[in-house]
């Protein structure tokens, strides 16, 4: 495989591992290169990643690597931040919504385990959109963030408080249920900043 090919799985693999990062020594195994090679590569990378066309940089944080973005462009980055939500919420946003509204207080690791699938870039999502916040943390190993909603999830769906939420039967599924649902859901699809 030649350099320019391990360079854009480098990449990818960094992409995709977002805020955890990767060790160097997980890239050596996931690449199947010497600890000199992949020196020489993230050498490589970070130069390239320093030229002005370019929007990402590579960091090293206690040994672990991340993508990230530059930090001159920070000003973008919190216009953004501070902009209204220009599109809706996704599939899988929604899916970890519904979960911490009805199993609140919840760790990011009991949605993952209900949704069946990692949650994190979802429930950033949702922090940013201030639909759930941080309500502690759980007495375990770890002491893992619980998430909750907000006042501004009560106020955007019109409840007062989170008791109003349809009933959802986990042993019957009738119609009449389903319908209440369907209407919760129904309302979730709708953006809360559309019209910002």
């Amino acid at each position: 495989m030649e350099l320019e090919d391990y360079k854009a799985i480098t990449e990818g693999l960094l992409f995709a591992a977002g805020e955890e990062g990767l060790t160097k020594k997980k890239l050596t195994q996931l690449l199947e290169l010497s600890s000199k090679d992949l020196d020489n590569l993230l050498n490589e990378m970070i130069e390239e990643y320093k030229e002005r066309d370019r929007g990402l940089t590579l960091m090293d944080s206690q040994g672990t690597l991340h993508l990230t973005t530059k930090p001159e462009h920070a000003s973008y980055y919190k216009r953004l931040l501070d902009s209204p939500g220009s599109t809706r919420l996704s599939q899988a946003a929604l899916e970890t919504l519904a979960i911490i509204a009805y199993q609140q207080p919840i760790t990011r690791v009991e949605v993952d385990d209900l949704r069946g699938v990692k949650s994190d870039r979802a429930i950033q999502t949702l922090v940013n959109r201030g639909l759930i916040e941080e309500k502690g943390r759980k007495d375990a190993i770890g002491r893992p963030i619980l998430y909750g909603t907000t006042k501004d999830f009560l106020i955007y769906f019109g409840l007062t408080s989170i008791d109003e939420l349809p009933p959802l039967s986990e042993l019957k599924q009738g119609e009449e249920e389903e319908g209440e649902a369907d209407l919760f859901f129904e309302k979730f699809t709708e953006d809360p900043f559309a019209d910002e």
